[in-house]
């Protein structure tokens, strides 16, 4: 039986997605793909499997997703997921369709948060104070 493991990050979010065979069945954390609310994040999730069409019916797909916030845990999930079809199907022409529509399929974002300086720790990294001419 064939397995394939993918991850996917969003600055602190990380999914891990186990792809094998089965019947077409999705789930983050346990839970179904069509349970998820609210309905915008499903629409996200749903772009990859709607692009995949066929492809995607013998695969059975679970993703755990840690860390950050909904909207970074989707965008995880997402490349995640992408990268787990493609790399369980083999088919250049999905990776192709994947990196035409949106690229963040199957590259994470490799944006990160800015660490905070020394000095002004609470402030953030590049605050200043603000210059008064009067």
């Amino acid at each position: 039986m064939k397995v394939v493991h993918t991850v996917g990050k969003r600055r602190t979010a990380i999914a891990r997605a186990t792809a094998k065979e089965g019947s077409g069945k999705i789930r983050i954390n346990k839970k179904p793909l069509e349970l998820m609310e609210p309905k915008y994040i499903k629409m996200k999730l749903m772009e990859p499997v709607i692009l995949a069409g066929e492809a995607l019916s013998d695969i059975d797909v679970d993703i755990d997703v840690k860390g950050g916030g909904i909207v970074s845990q989707m965008d995880a999930t997402r490349t995640a997921l992408g990268k787990a079809i493609v790399e369980f199907t083999g088919k250049m022409e999905l990776k192709e369709k994947f990196l035409s529509y949106d690229r963040t399929l199957l590259v994470s974002d490799a944006r990160r948060t800015e660490p905070h300086k020394p000095s002004k720790s609470s402030k953030g990294p590049r605050a200043k104070r603000q210059k008064s001419y009067r």
